[in-house]
């Protein structure tokens, strides 16, 4: 269908589009993040980003961390989580398992333990329940490090956890008394 290349490139536009700079495209997310699919793949083409319906049900079922997600019917389109625009994707809370990894550059280390995880400028902080997936996170901006999130210990303390359509674990902040990098 499309290439390996090309399915990235597509996909990391999306993510820009949907979860950041919709206006990129002119579009607007509404207030839960979704868009008409026929308004996205217009605007797409319209600013020089050509994408039929195919190549869009292609992107979002190759995306390895399912990013997209289609309404029950298919007529609009989302970002699962990562916004840095204001969007409510109804999260019911949930109780997380007992330990979380969240992957990290080294160079962070040390405002991670003076501050703790914060979401800046996403709407939650991104934890997982494979180290694996974490580390390949973390390595995207540097030497990557493993840490470990006392995550039932902070349910139990009464801090809110949710989980996305794929399977990110999510909270609103990880103070540094429930965190622990992982040796290697």
């Amino acid at each position: 269908m499309i290439s390996e290349k090309e399915n990235t490139r597509i996909s990391k536009f999306l993510s820009l589009v949907l979860r950041h700079k919709p206006e990129t495209i002119g579009i607007q997310l509404d207030e839960n993040g979704w868009v008409p699919v026929d308004i996205l793949l217009k605007q797409l083409g319209t600013h020089g980003h050509p994408v039929s319906k195919e190549i869009l049900d292609h992107v979002v079922a190759t995306n390895t961390k399912k990013r997209f997600a289609y309404n029950d019917d298919e007529t609009k389109i989302r970002a699962n989580q990562g916004h840095s625009v204001e969007v409510d994707l109804n999260y019911t809370p949930l109780q997380p398992p007992a330990i979380l990894y969240h992957g990290t550059a080294e160079r962070s280390l040390e405002s991670i333990f003076k501050t703790g995880l914060e979401k800046r400028n996403r709407h939650h902080v991104h934890l997982s329940t494979d180290a694996s997936t974490a580390l390949a996170v973390g390595s995207r901006c540097g030497k990557p490090v493993l840490l470990t999130v006392a995550a039932g210990e902070m349910y139990t303390d009464g801090y809110n956890f949710y989980v996305s359509d794929n399977n990110v674990w999510l909270t609103d902040h990880v103070p540094v008394k429930y965190l622990k990098q992982k040796e290697e």
